[in-house]
């Protein structure tokens, strides 16, 4: 099938290059359960990811397999064959080599924090699980039972990363135990796992039958036994690990410009990232303020605006309920907006779904669509209990930048385009600083196409760069140990100097800024890939404005955008020089 989504719709003939991406998807779903899940790939939904020391060796072995079989493929003349296959061949060897430096180093054995690792991937792989079928359920209790399995070989990884002298900063460890023992229901928390069994989802599926009675009771027996391990998981952080944890959070130079090229596909100069990023703040500050004075009059600051706007009911949404129908209407307008203007947008790419998320973190975040879009692409919104009211003002650029034309424009046209693209471009391949960049230029995009000209909308967006910015200097100050502008408190760089310094740069509430920055410490160089990503993006723009230029042609936008957007989700490296 054959999509107008603004890729390149010449069907190609699939080549050798093609054949070896394809297979190390099929051998990756097989030893990633996990992952075949998140990107839709059928038949693993009821086993769980060995996450043991040989586990990971495992993946480390289909990493290196397929890249010597691309090296054979090339040596034996038998590609590339076309611009398609030499991108492909740059992104795996890209990719694939970036993750066999981080498995030597042995960061996937250490992996803890509070918001990307085993403790919460093995809880959020449930809600992109199919729940419509009592097939689907019985899959939902064979990796409910396969979660105290799983557990172990998380606690052998991190015990051989202690032995080897790897372990997270102790304050990532405190998260994990804070979290693993609330989803084993302690501490007077309901488990996750035993609310996930008796939802009305299961309900409206598992009637009466006999049939149904054996699932329900495997279901119970597996959420009792994922609790357990939840449980379990948390005394081995706090007696085992917590002691052998250090207090300090940054963890220097040579794992952070590792880290960095693992987030952006790219290695930049860190210094002067870091540099760029305090001008970057300043000039966002700035332009913050010059609004601020349209929305509540001359001379009034941004806090200002910012109790102007949250006091006006025409930007209040009440309830749950209400915002996921605004967060819907918002995606669908800017869907039939741009589409046929800016972006050719059509087939399952037009639809897109917004959730309430079942967690309560306060994030928001987008899921792919499944490869045959029986799972749609989602916009999701994890709400804290205790927030009941929502400002459109500061959400509208959130919704273009998970929307359209962001994450699910990006990632719903590059799963939908299978007669250019083999599978792991289509569907494994992952970028942060392409994929974030990529929405926050969006953001920007849609302002400068007017849809942000409202001046609180503006502001909003406004207030989201602001955050990105300062992410950029946070998070490369304390990981490298630079030196703090003297206005927060000079010396060093740590999280004592960085907590006040994100509360200013951040409208949002002190849970949510504290979560925000224990996920900066703990989750190096990834935060600060959605600023750099963006200016990446937007070299790439002007680097091409300037070729047209050069050959007396102004550049058309659109073109640029569909030519780019073609590639995948690939390091900004490979996206530069495939644009080139």
């Amino acid at each position: 099938m054959t999509q107008d989504t603004g890729a390149p719709t010449i069907s190609r003939t699939a080549t050798a290059i093609d054949a070896a991406a394809d297979a190390y998807v099929a051998r990756s779903a097989a030893l990633d359960p996990m992952t075949a899940t998140a990107i839709g790939v059928p038949g693993h939904d009821h086993l769980l990811t060995d996450l043991s020391p040989a586990g990971h060796e495992e993946r480390a072995a289909a990493d290196r397999d397929v890249l010597r079989e691309l090296d054979s493929i090339e040596r034996d003349g038998g590609g590339p064959v076309d611009d398609v296959d030499r991108v492909t061949l740059a992104a795996m060897r890209e990719r694939l080599g970036l993750a066999l430096e981080l498995h030597e180093a042995g960061e996937p054995l250490a992996s803890l924090n509070n918001i990307e690792s085993p403790v919460q991937q093995l809880r959020d792989v449930f809600d992109l699980m199919p729940t419509g079928s009592v097939e689907a359920w019985e899959n939902v209790a064979s990796r409910l039972t396969a979660i105290p399995e799983a557990v172990e070989g998380y606690v052998a990884s991190l015990t051989e990363a202690a032995r080897r002298g790897q372990v997270a900063a102790i304050r990532q460890v405190r998260e994990g135990v804070a979290q693993s023992r609330e989803l084993a229901g302690l501490d007077g928390h309901t488990s996750f796992f035993r609310s996930l069994v008796r939802s009305d989802d299961a309900a409206a599926v598992l009637d009466e039958s006999s049939a149904c009675s054996l699932v329900r009771a495997e279901l119970e027996r597996g959420a009792d036994a994922a609790a357990s391990a939840y449980a379990r998981l948390a005394d081995f952080l706090e007696r085992d690990l917590a002691p052998r944890a250090p207090e300090r959070d940054a963890v220097g130079r040579d794992r952070y410009a590792l880290f960095s090229r693992e987030f952006l596909g790219a290695q930049v100069d860190l210094d002067e990232t870091y540099e760029w990023g305090l001008d970057e703040l300043a000039r966002i500050v700035a332009e913050q303020e010059a609004v601020a004075a349209q929305i509540a009059g001359p001379g009034a600051s941004v806090a200002d605006a910012v109790a102007a706007l949250d006091t006006d009911p025409a930007r209040t949404l009440h309830g749950t309920d209400e915002l996921r129908r605004w967060m819907q209407e918002t995606a669908e307008a800017a869907i039939a907006d741009l589409s046929g203007t800016h972006f050719d947008i059509a087939g399952p790419v037009r639809t897109i779904e917004c959730r309430i998320a079942p967690t309560q973190t306060g994030g928001i975040y987008y899921t792919p669509p499944s490869d045959d879009f029986s799972r749609p692409g989602r916009m999701w919104w994890s709400v804290p209990a205790d927030v009941t009211t929502f400002n459109t003002w500061r959400e509208k650029t959130t919704v273009y930048h998970e929307g359209v034309p962001g994450h699910h424009l990006q990632c719903a046209a590059t799963v939908v385009a299978r007669d250019t693209l083999n599978s792991w471009r289509r569907l494994m391949c992952w970028v942060s600083g392409h994929g974030e960049g990529w929405a926050l230029y969006a953001e920007r995009l849609m302002a400068d196409l007017g849809h942000l000209d409202d001046p609180g909308d503006r502001f909003g967006m406004l207030d989201a760069q602001r955050m990105r910015a300062a992410r950029v200097v946070l998070d490369i100050g304390v990981h490298l140990g630079k030196r703090a502008p003297e206005q927060w408190g000079g010396g060093i760089w740590d999280a004592e100097k960085a907590l006040p310094f994100l509360s200013a740069n951040v409208n949002m509430p002190a849970s949510f800024v504290r979560f925000e920055l224990n996920r900066y410490l703990g989750w190096p160089g990834q935060a600060p890939s959605y600023k750099v990503g963006q200016r990446l993006w937007e070299q790439a723009r002007d680097e091409a404005r300037a070729a047209a230029t050069a050959r007396g042609e102004e550049l058309d936008l659109k073109a640029f955008h569909a030519r780019a957007l073609g590639l995948g989700s690939v390091g900004l490296d490979v996206l530069r020089g495939a644009l080139s």
